[in-house]
């Protein structure tokens, strides 16, 4: 019997192992993870800044006698326009001073969907103005079932009677049907405003006595046939906001440090000081487009002006959905929303037998809705109870719509409104690069900007 030979052969070439000690190998750039393709920054106008802070100056129109008070929102909080309070008939005639105070004495609160904002029977305890949402309004029959008499939304107010001091209970019960924002004026805020304000009392009080008016608090007029009489005309008149909305550019800032070491001796094949710039403006530029969404101050999220929000029909974006928030403006440049809502609205398209045509943005092809792109943003919110937001939004100062504020020209520019500042080298060789980002954006008028809000997903 032979022995097998376990001795290992000699090699007879060079191992391939050994011959990656001195090749020298195609290496990529770093890549990073997390980077998107941000298409907000580069669909928006930019507007320099010089001064930091840029003003926007709007011309207010309001129509008087259309029964709807309207308020105005700044980074989520909303303000009643303190003329528009004379929509209530017991304020007609009340002086600008007293409208004022009245019109601060409002507060703001949230109502989620479901939740009662007065109930049938109770005490009449609050003037009410919806600010933004739906509410339904209904009264008991005489078997105790609900029946819905109308369904009211933003501008419109019920509990004025309070203020004349008539009606002492809820004729009616209000629910939020959507997630709702009221402004509410509590009897026991108000009950001492009557005297703290000079003249409401004596208005109010005149008010009552009044004879000789109609439903609606005009002069009754007999009619035969025809156009006999003169009824009030609605009229029209022009006001500027009398606190122009000034947007601060905001900053978003990072401190990269590198060694001196890795820069001086590894710099080939690619730069490293380079490379760690360019991964870090990624993460700088995510956070801009972020902000410029979100940013509880200047993000566009928080400052769709309440006439320029709707609700869906059924939950999910719909084409019905998307026509009545395009019929709030004109030349809407495009559509933005999460990938995730994007990919819903395909969905309850190809159930209705609709296939969209896609069009091509800076050479890709993405999916639109009437010719106008349908853009993804995951910096787009997804609420825990699984709901989103699509904005829709006109572009340019021209067209008076949404921009983008920066400022360049700035010490050590990178890029366009981007700074890198070198900071210094410290006690371990250890060189740092301050990087800093100016940037705002700014709605021009309200309907600029419209929200689809709300929308359901099913995924």
């Amino acid at each position: 019997m032979t022995t097998p030979d376990t001795t290992r052969a000699a090699p007879t070439a060079l191992h391939p192992a050994a011959a990656r000690a001195l090749a020298t190998t195609t290496k990529s750039v770093p890549q990073m993870q997390g980077s998107t393709p941000r298409w907000l920054l580069r669909m928006l106008p930019w507007v320099e800044v010089d001064s930091g802070t840029y003003r926007v100056n709007r011309r207010l129109t309001y129509t008087v006698g259309d029964g709807r008070i309207t308020c105005t929102a700044a980074a989520g909080e909303y303000r009643l326009v303190p003329a528009e309070l004379q929509e209530v008939r017991a304020l007609r005639g009340l002086d600008d001073d007293a409208l004022r105070q009245l019109a601060t004495a409002f507060r703001q609160r949230e109502y989620q969907p479901g939740e009662t904002l007065c109930e049938f029977g109770n005490e009449l305890d609050a003037v009410h103005v919806i600010a933004h949402g739906r509410v339904t309004v209904d009264v008991p029959d005489a078997y105790g079932a609900r029946v819905r008499l109308e369904v009211i939304d933003a501008g419109a107010h019920i509990g004025a009677e309070l203020l004349a001091g008539a009606r002492p209970i809820w004729e009616f019960t209000a629910t939020a049907e959507t997630a709702c924002t009221v402004l509410s004026l509590p009897r026991a805020r108000f009950d001492p405003l009557r005297t703290e304000i000079p003249g409401l009392a004596g208005h109010l009080a005149g008010f009552r006595e009044a004879a000789g008016t109609d439903r609606f608090g005009q002069a009754a007029i007999d009619l035969s046939a025809g156009h006999d009489g003169e009824p009030a005309i609605p009229g029209t008149y022009v006001d500027y906001e009398p606190r122009p909305r000034e947007y601060a550019l905001s900053v978003a800032q990072l401190r990269l440090r590198v060694h001196t070491r890795v820069t001086d001796l590894y710099n080939e094949p690619m730069d490293q000081l380079e490379q760690q710039l360019r991964l870090s403006l990624e993460a700088l530029r995510e956070r801009q487009e972020r902000d410029l969404l979100t940013h509880p101050d200047y993000g566009l999220l928080h400052n769709v002006d309440p006439s320029q929000r709707v609700v869906p029909a059924t939950g999910p974006p719909t084409p019905a959905d998307l026509d009545r928030l395009l019929a709030r403006r004109r030349k809407t440049a495009f559509f933005l929303a999460h990938p995730l809502v994007i990919a819903q609205f395909g969905r309850e398209c190809t159930a209705r037998g609709i296939y969209p045509h896609p069009v091509e943005v800076e050479g890709r092809r993405v999916q639109a809705w009437r010719d106008i792109p349908f853009l993804p943003s995951d910096k787009i919110p997804i609420t825990a109870a699984r709901t989103s937001t699509v904005l829709a939004m006109r572009i340019g100062e021209r067209d008076d719509g949404v921009i983008g504020l920066r400022q360049t020209g700035l010490p050590d520019e990178y890029r366009p409104g981007i700074s890198v500042r070198f900071g210094g080298i410290d006690d371990h060789a250890v060189a740092s690069y301050l990087i800093s980002a100016n940037h705002a954006a700014a709605v021009l008028v309200p309907d600029a900007l419209g929200a689809l809000t709300d929308v359901q997903l099913s995924l």
